[in-house]
């Protein structure tokens, strides 16, 4: 069974390869192997959770070659348990790109590396939930964020250069910390593997390993969107593609947060900065959620409820007790799967009424009443009413903050319950906008281009004049107004089928076909949305649901999960045969 660890890494990545040969072409041939890698990778994702359940870790020496030289990939019941949520949400997500259109819908760059670049972001997240050392972390960070910035950048437009950048840039720098810290600590504890760390970590001295502990720390909230460290967030993630929006604002934070849980059972127990954490925690939790309640884009909403959420599973680490533990990784599994159903509800939204911003909304409800349960369900489910699996993950954070006493668990606990009631005022906003309320005028005969090319250079106005609108890319200066039958800022009609150079967001008729400018790609608002996106979006609330119906074994893995890490004489026995 040792022999399966590395393939949620090797499989992907070896099949990127093969996608690249295939280029744009035999679209059939790129969707069949996608999904048939990413079924694979869930499957063994399972198989690897069950084995570290019923065995004890897993782990697997690259090459024979024992610690610290060789590479170690481990498995234990926390990395099984992430791999399998985050593979059956991969998958999930691809099958609605596919439906979407997203991922194949022109025959060139840049769209033609969707498939491989999702590949190697799955890769990428697989690796940190199985690094057995930093230098392989590191790896899996820098992976993903190959992956993430050609995924964020997708289409080309100006507004998602500029997120991608400023994604790009902090990644950068977290990364750079990243490898100082890293060099630190081999340079006191002669080695990065994780098990051998763990021993040796505890003779060093206690400012170098505080010092130590506050870098990785810092390295992972960055990752995680901790507040104060989460100012990029907000930008970046709505700008992206639905898809893309989807598992980055679902997954990625989350790899962060288990790098915390990791290091901080593993390398640093009683750790010394837990008030810090707290502090962290409680506001992250609080700034958060604020943010949402004054935000009336949907993506935005769920972006600021999403830093808000992180402060809950911070929340269970910095207790660092045995039900904080547990709680903190059945919240991380719950909000996986859940952050990431709403944000393709959100993108089911934008296709059909051409925007998610929440004051142009409305009548959903009786307009798409399929639609109207696919957001209600997971929206109830973030905010924590009962018996649903985040009212699971929340009383064990509380139950355990009062267990643990004291008065930064009592404001953590008090925190949680304030962010928990503001969390559903939101979604019950959200609710009465865009599904309650009557339509606004207008709403129900017109959406907004989704994707168009931006203007980037002032002086473009008038070349896209002079040109009459034929060259795409171009702007064509002040949009003229819009109506039945014509794309915004085009002159053209917008079911002729020809590119429109719109930067703007001004109406277009629902159903019309608007170019966005960029090599010939074209979205289309539709009130008929594609069968594959409703069922990959339905198939995300039954696995979100799922943590309900089996919310007494879930518990008790998470428990058990739980003694593993803060014992973690398992996981070193595992690595070191000893």
């Amino acid at each position: 069974m040792n022999a399966l660890v590395p393939l949620p890494v090797l499989l992907p990545l070896c099949v990127t390869g093969l996608k690249l040969a295939i280029g744009p072409r035999l679209h059939r041939l790129q969707r069949f192997i996608s999904i048939a890698v990413l079924g694979a990778v869930l499957v063994l994702s399972v198989l690897l959770m069950v084995a570290a359940d019923r065995h004890g870790p897993l782990s697997v020496h690259l090459g024979d070659f024992a610690p610290p030289v060789g590479i170690t990939l481990v498995a234990d019941r926390l990395a099984g348990l992430m791999l399998t949520v985050s593979s059956a949400v991969t998958l999930l997500v691809l099958v609605y790109s596919l439906g979407q259109g997203m991922a194949d819908r022109d025959d060139q760059a840049p769209v033609g590396v969707f498939h491989p670049a999702y590949l190697i972001l799955v890769a990428g997240v697989s690796c940190t939930f199985l690094a057995g050392d930093l230098v392989n972390l590191y790896v899996g960070f820098e992976i993903m964020l190959v992956a993430s910035f050609v995924l964020l950048t997708i289409g080309g437009t100006a507004t998602r250069i500029r997120a991608g950048s400023t994604y790009v840039i902090i990644s950068l720098f977290s990364s750079v910390l990243f490898l100082v810290a890293i060099a630190m600590t081999y340079a006191v504890a002669g080695t990065v593997n994780l098990a051998q760390l763990a021993q040796r970590l505890q003779e060093v001295p206690l400012g170098v390993r505080t010092l130590l502990e506050a870098m990785l720390l810092t390295v992972f909230a960055i990752k995680a969107a901790v507040f104060p460290l989460a100012a990029w967030l907000p930008d970046s993630y709505p700008t992206a593609p639905a898809p893309v929006t989807a598992v980055f604002a679902g997954l990625l934070t989350k790899v962060g947060v288990y790098s915390m849980l990791r290091t901080q059972t593993l390398l640093f127990p009683g750790h010394r900065l837990g008030d810090l954490l707290m502090l962290a925690a409680l506001a992250s939790m609080v700034v958060g959620i604020l943010g949402a309640v004054a935000q009336t884009d949907l993506k935005r909403v769920l972006s600021f409820t999403l830093i808000s959420h992180i402060g809950y599973m911070v929340f269970g680490i910095a207790l660092a007790g045995h039900g904080s533990i547990s709680g903190a990784i059945v919240y991380v599994a719950h909000h996986i799967t859940v952050q990431t159903t709403l944000f393709l509800v959100a993108g089911l939204i934008e296709r059909r009424d051409g925007t998610t911003e929440l004051t142009r909304l409305g009548g959903l409800a009786r307009a798409a009443p399929l639609l109207a349960v696919l957001f209600f369900v997971p929206a109830m489910n973030l905010a924590g009413i009962p018996p649903l699996s985040g009212f699971i993950g929340k009383l064990g954070l509380m139950r355990a903050g009062i267990d643990a006493g004291g008065a930064w668990a009592w404001a953590l606990v008090a925190g949680s319950a304030a962010t928990s009631l503001l969390t559903l005022y939101v979604m019950a906003k959200v609710w009465n906008l865009a599904f309650w309320r009557d339509a606004p005028p207008g709403a129900e005969e017109e959406g907004v281009v989704l994707e168009s090319a931006e203007d980037d250079e002032p002086g473009d106005d008038e070349e896209g004049d002079e040109a009459g609108g034929e060259e795409e890319g171009a702007a064509t200066g002040p949009p003229e107004p819009t109506g039945p039958g014509r794309a915004a800022g085009s002159g053209k009609a917008a079911g002729s089928g020809e590119p429109t150079g719109s930067g703007s967001d001004l109406p277009v008729p629902a159903g019309a076909v608007v170019a966005a400018g960029f090599l010939g790609q074209s979205i289309t608002t539709t009130r008929r949305l594609p069968w594959p996106m409703l069922a990959a979006t339905g198939a995300a609330v039954a696995l979100g649901l799922s943590y309900t119906v089996l919310g007494g074994p879930l518990t008790t893995f998470t428990q058990a999960a739980a003694t593993e890490l803060l014992a973690r004489t398992p996981y070193i026995e595992a690595v070191l045969g000893r």
